[in-house]
């Protein structure tokens, strides 16, 4: 089903990239699921709609073919009278190299510049706020394929070696030539034998079979540096699947955070209230204030009006030039209740304005 990202956000067509990333960080306050009465489905929703809408490219293809450019569900921009239109259903296909594809119509081919890569992986990571401001290690747990231990990978028997492929000659792809309406054409499959490296060993390692990997549980320490945002999404290269053969696989860290009451985050900025008394206000006054850094003190001038900001410079986020700023709202309270004698003197002062 067709999924309404702009609707999801709540914001229109129009709408620019900094109004985007205003609308998911209100919305992604709201339903953490790690906040009392947060929506994890929501929030789930939300994010995958800040993914697509907060990438310009991602949006782009979204504004043209809707969410199913995303789930495989478009046709790839060809409708009515065009290929899917026509009877011929490429969706889905793996074209791979077209020069291998279309070798035997127009004559030679080429060996395909791809690399084997295993798979990707990502985790989800929770931060504390105080953590995504400052940055922290993290360790991170988790089951995948790695290379045999025993065989070093190869899929060998220690001391037996391997030998070339004979089902593919050692090229790691059979070829083939396979008649199509637009003639023969030649086709290049990955051979079922060696599973693409192009070698078979001599005799399987006793630990892994022969297939060069193994099943472990593996911890690492991931950095995450200061200054992430939630739904941040961090690459740790050659940490995901590993694959015989080929490269492993990325790692993806997918950040979380956890809001904190005291305050708000808007990009470098960091805001919070302040509550302080009338005669605070009128006077002026020296208050402690909550901070990252810790406890602080804050400076009211006299006179200062509720809902006044006043800017602590260099106590908001880090960044490659420094630190943000510090934000405090003041909010002036009123006494609900006076005495007999402080009525009598506010009457006498005459404070009307």
């Amino acid at each position: 089903m067709a999924k309404d990202y702009y609707k999801l956000l709540g914001i229109e067509k129009s709408a620019s990239q900094d109004e985007i990333k205003k609308a998911f960080r209100v919305l992604a306050h709201k339903h953490h699921p790690d906040k009392q009465g947060g929506d994890e489905a929501k929030f789930k929703e939300i994010n995958e709609a800040y993914q697509i809408l907060g990438d310009e490219k991602k949006r782009a293809q979204y504004d043209q073919f809707g969410s199913g450019a995303f789930d495989g569900s478009a046709g790839g921009g060809y409708g009515g009278g065009g290929f899917n239109g026509g009877g011929f259903d490429f969706s889905g296909a793996d074209f791979g190299d077209l020069g291998d594809l279309f070798g035997g119509v127009f004559g030679g081919s080429r060996q395909s510049s791809q690399q084997r890569r295993g798979g990707d992986i990502q985790v989800d990571v929770h931060l504390l706020f105080h953590e995504s401001i400052f940055g922290v290690d993290k360790e991170i747990s988790l089951t995948k394929n790695c290379p045999c231990e025993r065989c070093g990978g190869n899929g060998a028997e220690p001391g037996k070696g391997v030998k070339k492929c004979g089902v593919c000659d050692g090229h790691g792809v059979v070829i083939g030539v396979q008649r199509t309406i637009l003639g023969n054409m030649q086709t290049k499959r990955t051979c079922e034998t060696c599973h693409g490296v192009g070698e078979i060993p001599n005799t399987p390692c006793t630990t892994c079979h022969g297939t060069g990997l193994e099943k472990k549980r593996k911890t690492l320490n991931v950095h995450i540096p200061s200054g992430v945002e939630n739904a941040n999404v961090l690459r740790v290269r050659s940490e995901g699947e590993a694959i015989k053969g080929g490269e492993s696989g990325d790692l993806f860290v997918r950040i979380g955070v956890k809001p904190d009451h005291r305050f708000e985050r808007d990009g470098d900025t960091i805001y919070s209230e302040k509550q302080i008394g009338f005669t605070q206000a009128a006077l002026g006054a020296v208050v402690a204030i909550e901070t990252v850094d810790g406890k602080a003190d804050l400076t009211i001038p006299a006179g200062t009006q509720s809902q006044t900001q006043l800017r602590l410079r260099g106590k908001g986020v880090p960044t490659r030039g420094g630190r943000g700023d510090h934000i405090v709202i003041v909010k002036v309270i009123t006494p609900h209740k006076l005495s007999k004698e402080q009525k009598k003197m506010l009457e006498t002062l005459g404070l009307n304005e």
